[in-house]
């Protein structure tokens, strides 16, 4: 699960609209962009955050007992809630039982009055059931709190709170249409797939440490669909089935959140998706770590002078001519060149795809750095501190949750820094023993060279990647000569794309042949390269590079051997689109959601070269849940060890949708279990249902 691409720049572009959206950060870009750090951005003053902010304080206020202040909070921002005699009367109830519950001889006269005055003409015409509910809560008169014995024990019970509190978010959430940020429903939608497919095929999750105290068990209760929803036309199949298998609801429950949502089927989703309950406090320091790993934001560590402290000693150990973090800009004709052909390669990389590399030692590949510069250590790093100050500029800063209550988040004892951890915890142990010059910097440092590192690759500045790393760590690329291929590559095609042929087959030669010899994988890659020799000039750099996802891979891997920790969100992204993937496959149709919840560009990649091994793509027909729609089904078996399903069928059987719909409404199948049932019958409905009701 761990090996699934993932885009990470369109999580970067999620996650920071996530903070943007719940006011957890401060720009401390210059006034340049004055709509991301303004008061008045759209993102702190929409309405949106501010229901937001409003449906948590009333939320709170009723989970702890304060129904006066919840009820004031109602009638200065949603009216119509009091206004709606279901939700008066839940909410009055729950006061009287409050009042009772203070146990004062003041406190049961106030609980007598506002029967008479409040609970009880509102129980008159709140819904049918409300006058016989106001009769049973009576006994709380003679029944004690204590006891568990009694027949309002319930009404007692301090869960009525949640429960209620629940009900009313989820209808707000809904009539001001204050839902969570689209990452927020992206984790909890992800996140549940991943525990039904894990539970389905009976495997072990990598991360459930992370899902089991992330997404929690309990969901807000549904919104109630008025009376009036109930003479709504029928709704298609298709959309009601989508929903109950996509939030695990019956089909009268989908029925119940379509009507709510006056049959629109991505209103209802979010609706539904946003009942599943996150604890807030541990995703706000999983998004933090990944922001601070990611360079988003700042680390609020320790601030460092402008340059980096290189040791002189260093300095001197390495093999090349020059060891600061930052890329030659001389007025020699090719640098010139390269930075031309550089910004070209930065307009066009391809969206990011997860690069493995492997652990096997490369023969006679010990000096790896290729940079021709000539300058002196002095002018680089003049320029390495302008060129890191501008990345410093660029970041936010973590302000976190300060405009909320007081009131402590529900769960925040379940996770801190502790539980969460930090992208930013070195561990020297880590680090070998050959890292000499690497020992002696210190963690903000190291934290801050693979910034730069990757920096540079996502910038296609290959030769001068290797040459900083190689003086760091000679030993890195031995042990990561994939990781070597493919940065060759990148400076292959820059030399390609600037004519430089003999440049380009001495880089082949010298790195990417031995490469492949001791690499069987890398051979394909290595032709796919070679062939941009025959292509015009302009063609060797419109190959989609992924150097985000090489950048990425590379900071990873540079990371782990700095003793940088990789931030626990990216395994939890790795392991939940895997499984999304494989859940789909297994369902044998297309996610209807995908799209809303931006998944499908998360899985994004365009990886032609760089990838060393080649990407099998699915032989399973995506459906569009049309009308016309058809499936082809073959028979599934699935491996003793629970992975995903091996498709293998001597024949292909072709699902009509309405049949497939028919037999999961009728059977209250999921979809793929359907499909399996009308492939043995040859794709009649009718066989199956009286086969099963036989």
């Amino acid at each position: 699960m761990d090996s699934s691409p993932v885009n990470w720049e369109a999580l970067d572009a999620l996650i920071l609209d996530f903070a943007k959206s719940e006011n957890l950060i401060e720009d401390s870009s210059p006034p340049s962009s004055p709509s991301l750090t303004s008061p008045s951005s759209p993102s702190l003053s929409s309405s949106s955050y501010r229901s937001r902010l409003i449906i948590r304080q009333i939320r709170r206020l009723l989970e702890a007992g304060d129904i006066d202040a919840a009820i004031d909070l109602l009638g200065a921002h949603a009216p119509f809630i009091l206004d709606d005699h279901r939700f008066l009367f839940r909410l009055q109830k729950q006061k009287f039982i409050e009042l009772l519950r203070n146990g004062t001889k003041e406190d049961r006269g106030f609980a007598i009055d506002y029967l008479r005055t409040s609970l009880a003409p509102c129980a008159l015409n709140a819904y049918p059931e409300a006058y016989e509910e106001f009769k049973h809560v009576l006994l709380a008169f003679i029944y004690d709190k204590d006891d568990q014995t009694s027949p309002v024990a319930n009404e007692w019970d301090e869960k009525r709170r949640y429960e209620i509190a629940g009900l009313l978010s989820s209808v707000l959430r809904a009539h001001l249409h204050a839902y969570n940020p689209i990452f927020s429903m992206t984790m909890r939608y992800l996140i549940s797939i991943h525990k039904g497919f894990c539970f389905q095929q009976g495997i072990s999750s990598p991360i459930s440490d992370l899902t089991e105290r992330l997404l929690l068990e309990e969901r807000d209760p549904p919104a109630i669909p008025q009376e009036s929803f109930y003479e709504a036309p029928p709704f298609y199949e298709v959309d009601i089935q989508a929903l109950a298998h996509a939030v695990e609801l019956t089909r009268q429950g989908a029925i119940d959140s379509l009507r709510f949502a006056k049959g629109d089927l991505f209103q209802a989703f979010q609706n539904e998706i946003c009942r599943m309950r996150l604890d807030a406090a541990m995703l706000d320091e999983l998004v933090r770590e990944y922001c601070i790993y990611r360079g988003i934001v700042e680390s609020g560590m320790q601030t460092l002078s402008e340059s980096f402290k290189v040791n002189q000693q260093e300095s001197r150990n390495c093999s090349s001519q020059d060891c600061s973090l930052d890329v030659d800009y001389s007025s020699t004709k090719r640098s010139n060149s390269e930075s031309s052909a550089t910004t070209d390669l930065s307009t066009m990389q391809g969206t990011d795809v997860e690069l493995r590399y492997a652990s096997e030692p490369a023969n006679n590949l010990e000096d790896c750095s290729t940079s021709g510069s000539n300058q002196s250590e002095n002018s680089r790093l003049l320029r390495n501190r302008s060129h890191v100050a501008g990345e410093r500029s660029k970041r936010k800063r973590w302000r976190g949750r300060h405009d909320e209550l007081d009131i402590s988040d529900i769960h925040s004892n379940r996770c801190g820094k502790q539980e969460v951890g930090t992208a930013m915890q070195v561990d020297g142990t880590n680090i070998p023993k050959t890292q000499q010059g690497v020992e002696k910097i210190n963690g903000e440092e190291k934290y801050e060279i693979v910034l730069g590192m990757r920096e540079l690759a996502s910038r296609g500045m290959a030769a001068e990647v290797v040459e900083e790393i190689n003086a760091l760590d000679p030993s890195f690329f031995v042990q990561n000569p994939v990781l070597l291929f493919q940065l060759k590559q990148v400076e292959f095609l820059k030399l390609v794309g600037l004519d430089d042929h003999s440049g380009a087959l001495r880089v082949a030669s010298s790195y990417l042949g031995p490469l492949a010899a001791s690499d069987p994988n890398l051979l394909k890659p290595l032709k796919e390269t070679l062939l941009s020799l025959l292509r015009p000039n302009e063609d060797a750099l419109v190959t989609g590079l992924p150097l985000h996802a090489l950048a990425t891979s590379l900071q990873v891997a540079f990371g782990k051997r700095l003793g940088i920790e990789e931030p626990q969100l990216m395994r939890i992204m790795r392991a939940t689109l895997h499984t999304h993937t494989e859940w789909f496959k297994l369902q044998m149709c297309k996610d209807r959601f995908e799209s809303l919840l931006r998944i499908d560009s998360l899985k994004e990649n365009n990886a032609p070269v760089l990838t060393s091994l080649a990407t099998s793509k699915s032989n399973t027909d995506s459906c569009t849940l049309g009308s016309s729609q058809v499936t082809i089904s073959s028979t599934t078996r699935i491996s003793d060890d629970g992975s995903s399903p091996n498709q293998a069928s001597s024949r292909d059987v072709i699902c009509d949708e309405n049949a497939i719909l028919k037999v999961m409404e009728f059977l209250a199948l999921p979809r793929a279990d359907a499909i399996h049932l009308l492939a043995q019958n040859n794709g009649n409905a009718e066989t199956v249902i009286q086969q099963i009701f036989a």
